[in-house]
């Protein structure tokens, strides 16, 4: 990517991400972290409900179908809408790593427009970690995987611990979370940078 930051240039002592021996299996559909996601969740009438599934590696692949909610000009997607897409899919990340982390940094560069009823289809891989930083790239392509390029961004994401949500969330969201009778939900639902 042109133009990126010093701040998304790993250290030269950054080691090689390893996938986790318990991440999903390649191929294997992630689905939502949390239902009232944004980007993933399916109680959000007007989120973007995007698809990730685990790749190769530490990577993964996702889609999402720009609806006419998502708009900014006439037409056209909403370059944050784009940005979250991004974000969501550079998040997802993180589940083959078996790591909670958040998003620490996002450039991203807008490379051509997204119609609305597009199905943007994104890649994601960890290119390396370094402590607690995890560094990332996606692409997000028109109309399918050999598509024209239309958005991408670099990624830094910071590595915490599930304190950093119960004391920063919402208190009746992070209650009605950690009461779901559900365990798999109720973990599943702070995996994931939200």
């Amino acid at each position: 990517m042109s133009g990126t930051s010093a701040a998304l240039t790993p250290p030269a002592d950054a080691v090689v991400p390893v996938r986790h021996p318990d991440a999903p299996a390649p191929g294997e559909l992630l689905g939502a972290h949390y239902e009232h996601c944004f980007g993933c969740g399916g109680g959000q009438p007007h989120g973007l409900h995007l698809m990730a599934r685990a790749g190769e590696g530490v990577s993964v692949t996702a889609e999402f179908t720009v609806q006419p909610a998502h708009q900014g000009a006439p037409g056209l997607a909403h370059g944050g809408v784009l940005a979250t897409a991004l974000d969501e899919t550079l998040g997802s990340l993180n589940w083959l790593l078996r790591t909670i982390a958040v998003t620490g940094r996002l450039e991203t560069d807008f490379i051509r427009p997204v119609p609305v009823d597009t199905v943007l289809h994104l890649d994601a891989r960890i290119t390396a970690v370094h402590g607690r930083k995890i560094y990332s790239t996606a692409t997000g392509r028109i109309g399918g995987p050999d598509g024209p390029v239309a958005v991408r961004a670099d990624a830094l994401f910071i590595e915490v611990k599930v304190d950093h949500f119960i004391d920063n969330g919402r208190p009746a969201e992070i209650q009605a979370a950690m009461s779901d009778p559900d365990q798999v939900r109720r973990a599943r639902a702070f995996e994931v940078n939200p």
